[in-house]
């Protein structure tokens, strides 16, 4: 079984990560909890689909349509359509209707399918169109920036921008971090102190909570038990 993930980062402001993926041999994966929206195009059996994957915020297991490849922009926190609120995406998708090798509609438009190496070429258009905006105060503060706003606009701006609190961002992004760690091979005792956990006890909940797995089967890195994208930030 085999769920080959490769990513890059990205020096646009409106991007998190590029990434692009072939299954073999895999059904199902863990897909691990996120406070980003993908916009993801896969082909299956000469199939092309493409949708727009909203935040979650717990680990699922989700099913990998065999021999499959797919490509994927991780759009940057504080990034949003406005035409899709982001409170409507959190654990839901949006599908794209007429994708074809080519082309997809996006907004009432018809736009060039775009690859693993022009994705920021895509996002350029995206922006000038006005399909695509960014919360300069979302990405301030998740900068370690301190606007001079009262905590309830700044809540509301998250909430705006992303579908969530600030508090569900950071619990998300620290278990991320924690798997990443642990499949690095760092202690689990030693996560613990780095990131800021009360305990062991206090971080296996997390990472069952939100990466769908225990210190112990992330240190195995089973290839048999695929999860999700999981990078270092």
């Amino acid at each position: 079984m085999a769920l080959e993930i490769e990513s890059r980062p990205s020096d646009s402001p409106y991007i998190e990560r590029v990434w692009r993926s072939t299954s073999q041999d895999v059904s199902r994966m863990t897909s691990v909890a996120t406070a980003n929206w993908d916009l993801v195009f896969w082909e299956h059996r000469g199939q092309v689909s493409a949708s727009v994957q909203g935040p979650e915020t717990r680990a699922a297991q989700a099913s990998v349509p065999e021999d499959a490849t797919f490509f994927g922009i991780v759009f940057a926190l504080g990034t949003s359509m406005p035409h899709l609120p982001a409170n409507r995406l959190v654990d839901a998708m949006a599908e794209i209707p007429d994708a074809t090798r080519r082309t997809f509609h996006l907004k009432g438009s018809a736009w060039c399918l775009p690859s693993y190496d022009n994705a920021e070429m895509f996002v350029r258009r995206m922006v000038r169109e006005d399909v695509l905006v960014r919360d300069p105060v979302v990405a301030a503060v998740l900068d370690g920036a301190s606007p001079d706003l009262s905590e309830r606009t700044l809540q509301r701006r998250f909430l705006a921008a992303t579908g969530l609190t600030r508090g569900a961002v950071r619990q998300i992004d620290r278990a991320r971090r924690a798997a990443v760690l642990i499949r690095d091979g760092v202690p689990a005792v030693e996560v613990v102190h780095r990131l800021g956990y009360f305990d062991q006890p206090h971080l296996a909940r997390s990472l069952a909570r939100y990466v769908g797995q225990t210190a112990t089967r992330l240190s195995e890195r089973d290839p048999a038990d695929p999860v999700s994208l999981l990078y270092k930030t």
